[in-house]
């Protein structure tokens, strides 16, 4: 204990997890621009426990984006397994943070009793299981479907990111 208190490489920094919907991160993160659209954010998802990823892309990173991917991705998937969101965990961005009795996110979050956890300010390692899946895909997904295919739509990027969910979720050993 000594050595994790005075040497900071020592010290302890996973957060525990122990079930599924317990701590649920979310972000934002900038694509990159295409060509006739603009610029595209992809709102990431993960469930800290069992590391399953949801992804949406759009074209703006408004609060309203934010709680779309909850509302029509992320928690029915938790309805239909029987579970719950009860935390979640997000930088201070204006599409997850603001005043709570006028933001949309906090909002939402409060209807569904939901609590809301915030990062550090400028401190990304504190929200690590979703920087650490940006990282993933951006290597394994992004960086190669850039090289290799030409896109003309936010869709036709969302099909592609929604085959490689998939084999994330179900075959990628994480």
């Amino acid at each position: 204990r000594l050595l994790e208190r005075f040497s900071p490489e020592f010290r302890e920094r996973q957060i525990e997890v122990h079930y599924t919907g317990e701590l649920v991160a979310v972000d934002t993160f900038f694509v990159g621009a295409l060509k006739g659209v603009g610029k595209v954010y992809l709102q990431t998802v993960l469930d800290c426990y069992s590391r399953h990823a949801w992804g949406r892309l759009y074209t703006s990173k408004l609060p309203i984006t934010s709680v779309h991917v909850l509302n029509e991705t992320v928690l029915p998937f938790f309805e239909t397994h029987e579970a719950r969101v009860y935390t979640i965990l997000s930088d201070n961005g204006r599409e997850f943070c603001g005043r709570p009795d006028h933001h949309p996110y906090e909002l939402f979050l409060q209807l569904e009793g939901i609590e809301h956890r915030t990062t550090k300010v400028r401190r990304p390692q504190s929200n690590g299981f979703i920087e650490r899946l940006h990282r993933t895909l951006l290597d394994e997904h992004f960086r190669i479907k850039g090289r290799t295919t030409w896109y003309e739509s936010v869709e036709q990027m969302q099909t592609d990111l929604d085959s490689y969910l998939e084999h994330y979720n179900t075959q990628r050993p994480h």
